[in-house]
């Protein structure tokens, strides 16, 4: 799915459309090697804003990051992730998580892993065309049904996304790559690769042969205390939801009540100002073009395969791409 140290860039479901394109266009031109774009709630779905890029690029990789079978059912994930391989000559992956925050739109996610079982079963089955049926406990397909329309791969490249031990084992047993999001953090590449490692062994799989990425909110400038400024504000929404996840890093608990409070209160950007840079380089990218050079070389270090840098990239994101992409991917190309 990706090569030894490769990287990506994400985008956010929330451009107009031509934008979409004219993006994709910049991050292949630039030597990307895949373009994600963001499934997160309530924003744009994903498929429009890839089917766009896939018309505008040619070589790279693209898919979601990530879908979840809860509010999307596993037969409209499939005919999605066909139709953008269809559109893209064969370049499609698929991304899939458990989701979040899914809790405040009234959808239960009990018996989360099962489920995403269940669904990866489904989607795979609908690829490839087998019609002798499934029968789950939570999903099924009576037997003789299949696809109406050709499928140009029978099997999608599957990226699965998460922390927890038991997906990451389910990930060791299914997916192409594992994606550990909201994470600049080099400590954590190993502890997660031996959750996976317990799923792929099980399975009988080499844990080695499943790709690895790390992704985080990314903000690149020329003045590495600007970007990091810059990037407090969104980091001190998100850092109370990621940081627990993380078994390498401990927050002090005054510190992270009073994150909590300014964020309650509306003020991110006190909220932002308490999270110390050695803190803030472990959850997201954010410095010179050097520093974040220096990042990625010790994340790949300790033994990542992609890093994907996600939005806001730059005080634009085509401004934060253009400098990712001629002065920090240039390092990793031999």
């Amino acid at each position: 799915m990706t090569s030894r140290r490769s990287l990506s860039i994400a985008l956010q479901s929330n451009k107009p459309p031509a934008e979409y394109a004219e993006l994709a266009a910049f991050v292949e031109r630039l030597g990307f090697d895949m373009l994600s774009i963001y499934s997160d709630l309530l924003y744009q779905p994903p498929i429009v804003p890839l089917t766009l890029a896939a018309q505008a690029t040619s070589r790279i990789s693209l898919g979601p990051a990530a879908v979840n079978p809860f509010t999307l059912h596993p037969l409209e994930i499939a005919g999605q992730i066909a139709m953008l391989d269809q559109v893209s000559g064969g370049r499609a992956y698929l991304g899939l998580v458990r989701g979040a925050w899914l809790d405040d739109v009234g959808v239960e996610q009990d018996n989360a892993v099962p489920r995403m079982r269940e669904a990866i079963d489904v989607i795979e089955r609908l690829l490839r065309g087998d019609d002798r049926g499934y029968f789950g406990t939570y999903h099924r397909l009576r037997p003789g049904l299949r696809l109406r329309y050709d499928v140009r791969r029978p099997r999608v490249p599957l990226m699965v996304g998460g922390w927890g031990r038991n997906i990451l084992a389910l990930a060791g047993e299914r997916a192409d790559e594992v994606k550990i999001g909201g994470s600049a953090n080099p400590n954590v590449v190993q502890p997660m690769r031996d959750r996976i490692k317990a799923g792929a062994e099980r399975a009988g799989r080499n844990p080695q042969a499943i790709g690895f990425a790390l992704g985080a909110v990314t903000v690149v400038d020329e003045d590495g205390e600007r970007a990091r400024d810059l990037i407090r504000r969104e980091m001190a929404l998100y850092l109370p939801v990621v940081a627990p996840l993380d078994p390498t890093i401990s927050i002090e608990p005054e510190l992270a009540a009073r994150i909590d409070t300014l964020v309650a209160a509306g003020d991110t950007v006190a909220a932002g100002r308490l999270i110390p840079d050695d803190l803030l380089a472990r959850f997201a990218f954010a410095g010179s073009p050097a520093e974040i050079i220096a990042q990625c070389e010790a994340i790949f270090d300790a033994g990542a395969d992609r890093i994907e840098f996600g939005t806001p990239h730059g005080r634009t994101d085509a401004g934060g791409i253009r400098l990712l992409g001629e002065r920090v991917l240039p390092a990793f190309r031999t």
